[in-house]
């Protein structure tokens, strides 16, 4: 666990940041919940039926196409000519009762002043049911899904250069939280600051560099309310 107290913040976080920009899984919830745990095993159930693969060998395709493409879907697609919306189906075919709903949270970004905006490499239905129960859907203006961004996932710069075209957004003026490191990188290139939620998760930890990284949290409520009485 990480200190809160007494925490200063980088000189990135000034006043002048008044779009904040949320990752959805095992970021908005806790990794703890094991959400996205259910999607990766039937990640991993899809490759080994589609490839007829042992599960060793399918876990090895598909974490290789996640670092490889941004997501074992694109790398499924590229390789394998998957359909989307029949994988996407599939995959966020779980039980959701994990997630409760989180005042906390909640309280947190009534208090952010600003644009609110969840940019996902997951669809959309799925992206409203987790903020459903999270209890948050109402924070948030819209969500950038990964329809929106014709299917490439972050993080592919361009994604990032339509997501900022399409909200208007002053990148200098935003902030992006996300448990993927490697998804900060394009946002700082373009001037957001970057708030990494670290999980502990070996993939979550790839590509990692202090440079693009201005805070690190493992709990995304705990930072938004030390940034907020800062």
């Amino acid at each position: 666990m990480l200190d809160y107290k007494n925490q200063s913040f980088h000189p990135a976080f000034d006043d002048n940041r008044n779009t904040w920009v949320f990752d959805l899984d095992n970021t908005l919830y806790p990794e703890k919940c094991n959400l996205f745990l259910q999607i990766d095993q039937k990640i991993g159930e899809y490759v080994q039926s589609l490839l007829r693969l042992a599960p060793e060998e399918a876990r090895k395709v598909q974490k290789g196409y996640l670092l490889e493409h941004g997501t074992t879907l694109k790398g499924l697609m590229a390789n394998h000519k998957v359909d989307p919306y029949h994988y996407l189906d599939h995959v966020h075919d779980i039980d959701f009762s994990p997630i409760a709903r989180d005042d906390a949270l909640r309280d947190a970004l009534t208090k952010l002043r600003g644009r609110k905006i969840v940019f996902t490499n997951a669809d959309l239905p799925y992206a409203e049911k987790v903020l459903d129960r999270l209890g948050i859907a109402d924070q948030f203006e819209a969500i950038f899904d990964i329809h929106e961004a014709a299917l490439e996932p972050k993080p592919k710069r361009e994604v990032y250069d339509k997501f900022v075209k399409k909200f208007e957004i002053d990148p200098s003026k935003a902030v992006m939280f996300e448990d993927m490191v490697r998804n900060l990188k394009p946002a700082h290139a373009l001037g957001m600051a970057t708030v990494w939620i670290n999980t502990g998760s070996v993939w979550g930890q790839a590509d990692y560099d202090a440079s693009f990284v201005h805070a690190e949290t493992d709990e995304l409520t705990n930072w938004l309310q030390a940034f907020l009485n800062r």
